[in-house]
């Protein structure tokens, strides 16, 4: 692996929260070659003191557990070079090609930390003095556009230029430990495949919540949304890998394959769907871990008219053999009660219970995917309670997999820190093609015409809370209730 990235925006929050602490860690783990240099461009001139010292510095500031292995630091540090170019502009980059990127032997990695609006320019410019190379893989961020038609203006600036292999397209819930736990759960191991269809599984939910609200990106939080903005892309992409037919291998292309599949069989919304199937929500001020927060329409910098939405619960299906009759509820929400992020999998009642009262009516087997804050899997299992008591009493147990207790000596690494790996491997199975962003664009572009159809209003929920009660009747009318 002989290569060198490019980072444009690396003077930016992404940059600096997530891609320097990943690369530092992968360096920490050996895992860089000798040879990578990692180049950060921006608008900002290089900091006082060097760049590696302000990077440090917001390690120490972003995280306090976080203690400095000073000789891999002292490696890490050598590889970090900033310039002050606007990356829109062909002078610029021309210098940057010359002064840092002579050896066109060498693969460049240029990731796009910069906001969609200007992927175009800086991609003509790179194009235009011989950056766009046919060993460059170029990796962009979210949002990918605001519904299809935008997507696809976006997508188009990129493919008249670059090779769809070259175009990584990142999804960081898709790095996670557990998220690719999941094919190696239903694919190395006998015991779920069998029942992992609608004869077996009575429903499946895929929650992700936050306590944090919209403060601090509230402008562009409010273009976007909860449905674009974690619908189109993190919970889709989690339902593809549990509803997913089996690949014929993990090769990127199998993989894909398979995840499209689940994108277009999704049964569409229409205007009577959307109306019955979607609940739409906004956070009022409320309390959250202890402390009184303002109202999304009274966070700083806020429009008092707003009618994003911060909170959605989606009843979707998937239309094929497999999962015919099983729904698959959705939620995501701001100022949630509890912050996490799980997959469920209820299975169905037995079909005739021998224990009498003792089966109570939530007794079914819940496999529980747990992806943040901590990562692990836990099957839940009625069990006798031990005792002497002729009524054999039954309890609901759980076989627990929390991966941070079984590899103790393993630490779990972060997202971006495998996503970026895979970047440098040249290994796409874990990004996002064109044709399941534009399938998933075409599915969330009929909820977001039913809103509008309806002029469907957010419903109102108080900060701290699970949402409106309209999303518990969502799911209780088909007499199911959200594990919470």
């Amino acid at each position: 692996m002989i290569c060198d990235l490019l980072i444009i925006g690396g003077d930016g929050d992404l940059a600096f929260r997530k891609l320097y602490p990943a690369l530092y860690h992968l360096d920490l783990d050996t895992c860089l070659p000798d040879c990578l240099r990692i180049v950060s461009v921006s608008r900002s001139a290089t900091p006082e003191g060097g760049f590696a010292k302000s990077v440090r510095e917001r390690f120490e500031k972003y995280d306090n557990d976080l203690t400095i292995d000073e000789a891999v630091w002292q490696r890490f540090s050598k590889r970090l070079n900033h310039m002050q170019i606007n990356a829109t502009s062909e002078a610029d980059l021309a210098k940057l090609r010359k002064e840092m990127f002579p050896d066109e032997s060498r693969d460049l990695i240029v990731y796009l930390a910069t906001p969609p609006a200007i992927f175009a320019p800086i991609c003509q410019s790179l194009w235009a003095v011989g950056l766009a190379r046919e060993n460059m893989r170029i990796v962009i961020e979210k949002p990918l556009g605001s519904d299809r038609e935008t997507f696809q203006e976006i997508n188009s600036s990129l493919t008249a230029l670059f090779d769809e292999k070259q175009i990584y397209r990142i999804d960081h819930y898709l790095g996670k430990e557990t998220v690719q736990n999941l094919l190696t759960m239903r694919f190395a191991n006998a015991l779920f495949e069998p029942l992992w269809n609608s004869n077996y599984i009575d429903h499946v939910q895929i929650t992700v919540a936050e306590t944090v609200g919209a403060q601090g990106r509230w402008e562009f939080y409010d273009e976007a949304g909860a449905l674009r903005d974690m619908v189109q892309n993190h919970l889709l992409q989690l339902l593809c890998l549990v509803a997913m037919e089996p690949p014929a291998s993990l090769q990127p292309s199998a993989v894909h394959d398979e995840k499209l599949k689940v994108l277009r069989g999704l049964a569409p919304m229409t205007r009577r769907d959307v109306e019955e199937k979607t609940v739409r929500g906004q956070y009022t001020s409320g309390n959250s871990k202890g402390e009184a927060v303002p109202g999304y329409t009274q966070e700083e910098g806020a429009k008092p008219t707003s009618a994003t939405e911060t909170f959605v619960a989606i009843k979707a299906e998937v239309k094929n053999w497999r999962w015919a009759g099983v729904p698959f509820y959705l939620r995501t929400g701001k100022r949630m009660q509890k912050r996490f992020s799980e997959i469920v999998v209820q299975f169905n009642e037995v079909p005739h219970s021998i224990f009498g009262e003792q089966m109570r009516a939530s007794s079914a087997n819940r496999l529980v995917i747990r992806l943040q804050p901590e990562e692990g899997i836990r099957l839940q299992l009625l069990n006798k309670v031990p005792g002497l008591d002729d009524a054999l009493p039954l309890e609901t147990v759980s076989l627990d997999l929390t991966l941070s207790e079984v590899f103790t000596d393993r630490r779990v690494p972060d997202a971006y820190e495998r996503l970026l790996l895979d970047v440098m491997r040249a290994n796409s199975t874990l990004f996002m093609q064109a044709d399941q962003v534009d399938a998933a664009w075409q599915w969330v572009d009929g909820i977001l015409a039913g809103w509008r159809a309806a002029k469907q209003q957010p419903l109102p929920y108080m900060a701290g809370s699970w949402g409106p009660s309209e999303s518990i009747a969502l799911i209780a009318r088909d007499g199911r209730h959200w594990q919470e």
